[in-house]
C-alpha cells in the first residue's frame, strides 16, 4: 500500500521559512519522481514544484520559483520542499504527489499559514 505522509507545517511570518518533508513508503521510491501540490480550500490544486526519480531535475511553478527548493534523499525515501520568503499567499495545504500528475496518489497534506 503506497503511504505518502507530509510533515513540517506550521505558522509563520511573512519572509519566513519552513521545510516540509514527505516520507514514503509502499512502493519504489527512487524510481518515480515526485511532486509538491497546494490546496486552498474551494480551491483546485495547484501545482508547486516536480523532482526527478533521481533529482537531477526539478521544475517549479512561476508563484513560487525562486523562493522554493525540491530535493530528494532516495535512501531515506523522503522528498523535502524548502520554502523561503513565505508570502501570505503561500497559506495552503500542501501536500506531495507520486509521480508528475498532480492528480495522483497523495498525502494528508500538512497546513501551512503564513500570517503576521
Amino acid at each position: 500500500e503506497v503511504q505518502l505522509v507530509e510533515s513540517g507545517g506550521g505558522l509563520v511570518q511573512p519572509g519566513g521559512s519552513l521545510r516540509l518533508s514527505c516520507a514514503a513508503s509502499g512502493f519504489a521510491f527512487s524510481a518515480y519522481a515526485m511532486t509538491w501540490v497546494r490546496q486552498v480550500p474551494g480551491k483546485g490544486l495547484e501545482w508547486v514544484s516536480t523532482i526527478s526519480y533521481g533529482g537531477y531535475s526539478t521544475t517549479y511553478s512561476d508563484s513560487v520559483k525562486g523562493r522554493f527548493t525540491i530535493s530528494r534523499d532516495n535512501a531515506k525515501n523522503t522528498v523535502y520542499l524548502q520554502m523561503n520568503s513565505l508570502k501570505p499567499d503561500d497559506t495552503a495545504v500542501y501536500s506531495c504527489v507520486k509521480g508528475r500528475d498532480v492528480l495522483g496518489t497523495r498525502g494528508q497534506g500538512t497546513q501551512v499559514t503564513v500570517s503576521s
